[in-house]
């Protein structure tokens, strides 16, 4: 996954974790994003102040054993489809 994000040039943060957190920054751009890959079928957390700091809301993806790589494709696609701005790939 952090391999083909980078590839996308997503801001992810550091996480040596099943817990990637891919920073937006604005509350409301984090909310959108999340309802665009939910309306995908992609379940995918926003989480906004208070819970983090203001100005670094962030997509809180969530991997496991369980997602194929053809799950995390489809989930590097979809970002890519969804995420606002221009991506490379």
């Amino acid at each position: 996954f952090r391999t083909g994000a980078a590839e996308l040039a997503l801001p992810l943060m550091t996480s040596p974790t099943a817990i990637q957190p891919l920073l937006v920054g604005d509350d409301a751009q984090a909310m959108a994003i999340s309802a665009a890959l939910e309306a995908q079928g992609i379940l995918i957390s926003a989480i906004r102040p208070p819970t983090v700091p203001g100005g670094t809301a962030r997509l809180r993806i969530t991997l496991s054993a369980a997602h194929s790589d053809a799950n995390v494709d489809q989930l590097l696609s979809t970002l890519a489809a969804v995420w606002p701005g221009e991506l490379s790939r």
